[in-house]
Parts: C-alpha cells; sequence; structure tokens
C-alpha cells in the first residue's frame, strides 16, 4: 500500500501550513513561532504535580524539581508559580475544546454534544472556569468561536452550528483516512498560528477518537517520505512546545479497556530511519506535550473538568539548553520532584537546533 503520507511544503505568511497535496498524501509543516527573548536557545516548560488522587499540589518551591536533559541534571534559571496569586504576571490560561465531526461516527457525534452541553449548561448560571473557545472541525471548515467564560454564549453557537451530512465517509478506507487526518492537522495548525503571537498557556482539549493512526505491515516508507514525516514532526513539536500549548484528548464513548495502540509509539523519535506514521497521531502529540489521553470515561463533563484541572496549580521551569551537535537534534526531558508519591507530567522532549 502506497504510504507516503506527509510531504514536506513550503511556508504561508511565515506560519506553515497542512494541506492535501495530492491524493493519499498530506503536506505538513508548522513552522515555530517567533524566537523567544534571549538567550535565544532557552527552554520553558509548564508543569503539573499531582498526588495520588490526582489532585493538584501546591507549595513546591524551585529546589524540590530537578530537570534532566539526555539524563544530564540541567540549572534551573528561571521558576514560577501558577495558582492564581500572581494573576498580573501571568495571563489567564485558555482552554480551546475541538468538537471534532470528522473522525467519529454521527452517533456519537450527536451523544458528544449533548454532553457538552451539558457541561456548558453548568457554566451557563455564572462562569466557566477558564476563558474558553469552541472549534468546530468538518469537512469543509474549522470555525472557532471567540473566548470566553460564559457557558451560555457557547451554548448558543454550539445550537447555531450546523451539522451536515459528511463528504468524508469512514468506509472510504485507507484514504478517506488519510484525508480526516489531514483536515485534524490543518485544525491543529489553524490553532497554533492563532496562538503563536498570544502570551500565556493553552490547553487544546480534542473531543473525539481523533484522527487514524495509519501505520501497519502494509504501510510502507520510502527514504523521501520517512525524512517528509521526520520534518513535520520536528515542526509540529517544537510549534507546540512555543507556543505553550498542552494537548489532550477525550475520546468518547469511553471504553472499559481503552485504545492503547498509539503507546507503542510514544518514544521520542530521533532520525528519519525509525519514523513512522503514528509518531504524529493525537495520542502521542497529546502526552509528549505533557497532556492526557482519557479513553475510558462515558462522562465527558468529567474528563473536561479533568483536563483543565492542570490550569489550577503549575509551575514553569526555564533552563538554557547545551549546544546541539547538529540540526533537528532530539533531548529526552525528565522532570523529577524529591518528595515520593508525586507524578510530574510535562513535556517529554525537544528538538535542538545548532
Amino acid at each position: 500500500m502506497r504510504a507516503s503520507l506527509y510531504v514536506l511544503s513550503g511556508l504561508l505568511g511565515g506560519i506553515g501550513f497542512l494541506a492535501l497535496a495530492a491524493p493519499g498524501r498530506f503536506a505538513a509543516q508548522v513552522a515555530t513561532p517567533a524566537a523567544a527573548s534571549a538567550p535565544a536557545r532557552r527552554i520553558t516548560l509548564d508543569v503539573v504535580v499531582t498526588d495520588h488522587s490526582g489532585n493538584p499540589v501546591r507549595g513546591l518551591q524551585q529546589q524540590d524539581f530537578t530537570l534532566l536533559d539526555d539524563k544530564q541534571p540541567q540549572t534551573i534559571v528561571a521558576f514560577r508559580v501558577a495558582d492564581g496569586s500572581n494573576q498580573a504576571e501571568d495571563p489567564p490560561v485558555d482552554a480551546i475544546l475541538v468538537l471534532d465531526r470528522i473522525n467519529p461516527t454521527f452517533q456519537t457525534v450527536s451523544s458528544e454534544e449533548q454532553q457538552l452541553k451539558g457541561y456548558l449548561q453548568a457554566g451557563a448560571g455564572g462562569e466557566l472556569p477558564l476563558p474558553t473557545s469552541l472549534l468546530f472541525l468538518s469537512d469543509t471548515e474549522g470555525n472557532r468561536t471567540p473566548s470566553t467564560r460564559d457557558g451560555k454564549a457557547l451554548m448558543d453557537s454550539l445550537n447555531s452550528s450546523a451539522y451536515g451530512l459528511r463528504a468524508i465517509r469512514r468506509t472510504q478506507g485507507f484514504n478517506g483516512g488519510v484525508d480526516r487526518a489531514n483536515r485534524s492537522l490543518g485544525a491543529l495548525q489553524q490553532i497554533v498560528s492563532s496562538e503563536v503571537n498570544q502570551p500565556g498557556r493553552k490547553l487544546v482539549v480534542w473531543l473525539g477518537p481523533a484522527w487514524p493512526i495509519l501505520t501497519g505491515p502494509n504501510v510502507r516508507l520510502s527514504n523521501k517520505d520517512r525524512n517528509a514525516l521526520f520534518q513535520a514532526i520536528v515542526s509540529v513539536s517544537t510549534a507546540l512546545r512555543e507556543t505553550r500549548i498542552t494537548l489532550y484528548n477525550v475520546s468518547f464513548p469511553g471504553t472499559l479497556s481503552g485504545n492503547f495502540y498509539y503507546e507503542t509509539f510514544l518514544k521520542g523519535v530521533s532520525s528519519a530511519n525509525s519514523v513512522q506514521n503514528g509518531n504524529l497521531s493525537l495520542q502521542v502529540l497529546a502526552v509528549q506535550s505533557g497532556g492526557l489521553v482519557l479513553n475510558r470515561s462515558n462522562d465527558l463533563a468529567a474528563s473536561i473538568t479533568t483536563c483543565q484541572a492542570d490550569a489550577k496549580v503549575y509551575y514553569t521551569l526555564a533552563f538554557d539548553p547545551p549546544p546541539a551537535k547538529h540540526s533537528d537534534e532530539y533531548h529526552n526531558l525528565q522532570v523529577k520532584i524529591g518528595r515520593p508519591g508525586l507524578t510530574v507530567r510535562t513535556r517529554t522532549g525537544y528538538y535542538a537546533q545548532p
């Protein structure tokens, strides 16, 4: 089976784009945002620490953290606590809920939207916990509402958003899967493009089973395909990191066992030689960004609340990484806490440049 799914493309206005290049192929590249303040190589990480019950942990200090880059300790050159007490210094975390109408079945989308309405209605009498926007992903568009805490306003947008027949049908097999994946990645690029110059942290919660992984024994990649796919992975990973986007995948309805095939591809890819299409799946990007994959619950509102709880208390660390020996050099990241029984989530790696 032809397997060249991702094809490196040019830039559009300084921001990379994802667009259908030819039947059965992706054009995929997301350019990185403008360089950060000096030193340009500085890496900033948003770190969530939870206890054994999943509750956020407050009160940690810089000395509680150890940061490892390829297992080598690094000096933390900047440290900040975000717990609602320093709003003047750090803008509110934005939440973007992606309502996927391409990848699930019609019945699943209908049930999902009903549960989403329940979540928004809970905030209609007051305020949602975070400034929130909805992105409606369909065959032909990816409309996004303005960000607001007003649940009623988002409810009105949801009610007025038409959901018609789909041009891309799930029965179209592999090529249909390629098209759905391409359009889904285009929506992710749309979010990155809109957030590239916006300060602060963003939580992107993708509601739905995500785009197809498109990896298997009959999927073959040429050397050209692998090189193009590796460059796409580097670009997407870097763009998400520099825009401070944390991804989450809430798959509805959940299953008792969940779907954990994506875990095969969680390890960071260091070169084009080992790349597969699964390395650019939503679930992998979510975990690598420090987010969550929630695929075992039928309570959509509770899953969204779990994702947004990451904004209650988190820690921002920065360090100056060692110089890279070559372009797109992959570095594994670990953040450890010197206290037992705590779980740490943050970005799992990054691509360094000379």
